[in-house]
């Protein structure tokens, strides 16, 4: 048996990093996802580590457990607010936020 994992990428203020996001799951890619839009993918049970990048910017790595049947869900976008989108330019981590619902 396997459990799904659902990434969002939806915000209520205007992002500023627009490109496709890719979706990497325990440092291997595994798909993309554009604004508005749902991924889905069934994970085996276990440990796994989430992270999104697009290019040189990426989000912190998640990190969660899943058995069987569960449902895993996160939230991810780019930077909302012009303060955050300058510091990306010298740390790249934070141009994009992946948060667990």
């Amino acid at each position: 048996m396997s459990a799904t994992l659902t990434v969002k990428r939806e915000s209520t203020i205007m992002e500023l990093r627009r490109a496709p996001l890719q979706i990497a799951l325990d440092g291997t890619a595994i798909g993309a996802i554009d604004r508005h839009e749902t991924f889905e993918a069934s994970v085996q049970p276990g440990s796994h580590r989430l992270q999104v990048r697009t290019g040189r910017y990426s989000s912190r790595t998640e990190a969660f457990e899943t058995a069987d049947g569960d449902a895993v869900n996160f939230r991810c976008n780019g930077a909302r607010i012009w303060p955050i989108y300058l510091i990306s330019f010298l740390v790249p981590s934070v141009a994009l936020t992946l948060r667990r619902e």
